[in-house]
């Protein structure tokens, strides 16, 4: 059966580190147009662009790429991503992927695997993506998410903790080659139904997800299932930061990015 989905790109302008980061040049070119590229290299069947203010409307309309402005309100990506479902009367079944803005890096292949995981199965209604933990530095690092996973791929928990905890080894005797069997690092990217978002958009916020700020541990505190697909490594880090964004270009400018 043919793999169909789409790919939402909630786009903010505010951001405190670096303020009107979608519109943010690479290479002469705004950010999130690099985004939506990637999307549509994915082979989705429609990229739309969800955003709260008339500079990116404007600039993402100007390249050709579908965009509505959504309400200020939202409290997250995802509500943004349901608000722009509604609006366009997809049905429950329809898979959509959630694409953040500052990713200008992400591989295509990784867009549409995440969605393929999603399809694939039928216990789960969202998927995600995660990499084997190559350093320890990033196991005891907070800024990394870690995912812990059942023998069947789904996710059992996620946190900012380094998980699993190697009791004997941990944390001043550990060797990094026993990290590569059971330690994972999450990436953020995700695939819903319509109708888990509909479903979602009524849940409260639980108490771990507000412990650890991670949005995911709502999805399992409901007892729903997230499938996560494996890759081999980590896609190169999104834009947070001046710094990023120079990062960044430097590797498009270079051509040290393999798109």
């Amino acid at each position: 059966m043919e793999l169909k989905f789409k790919v939402v790109i909630p786009a903010r302008y505010g951001s405190t580190r670096l303020p009107g980061k979608p519109l943010q040049l690479l290479a002469g070119k705004p950010m999130i147009s690099y985004v939506c590229e990637q999307a549509l290299k994915a082979q989705a069947e429609e990229v739309v662009v969800a955003t709260d203010d008339q500079r990116i409307f404007d600039s993402v309309a100007q390249m050709g790429i579908e965009v509505m402005m959504t309400r200020e309100d939202h409290n997250s990506g995802t509500e943004r991503l349901f608000e722009v479902a509604e609006s366009y009367g997809w049905s429950d079944e329809t898979i959509v992927v959630n694409l953040q803005g500052d990713e200008p890096l992400i591989p295509p292949d990784f867009i549409r695997l995440v969605a393929e995981q999603l399809a694939s199965q039928t216990r789960a209604s969202v998927a995600t993506l995660a990499a084997p933990v190559t350093h320890a530095e990033e196991l005891f690092n907070p800024n990394a998410v870690k995912v812990v996973l059942n023998k069947g791929g789904y996710a059992l928990y996620f946190s900012r903790a380094a998980i699993p905890w190697d009791r004997e080894n941990f944390p001043n005797n550990y060797d990094n080659g026993m990290l590569l069997e059971s330690a994972f690092r999450h990436i953020g990217l995700y695939a819903y139904s319509v109708g888990f978002l509909r479903r979602y958009m009524a849940w409260d916020k639980s108490s771990l997800e507000a412990i650890e700020s991670l949005e995911q541990l709502r999805i399992l505190w409901q007892g729903e299932a997230i499938k996560v697909g494996t890759v081999a490594q980590m896609p190169d880090a999104g834009v947070d930061t001046l710094e990023d964004l120079q990062r960044v270009e430097q590797l498009l400018l270079q051509g040290g990015f393999k798109q």
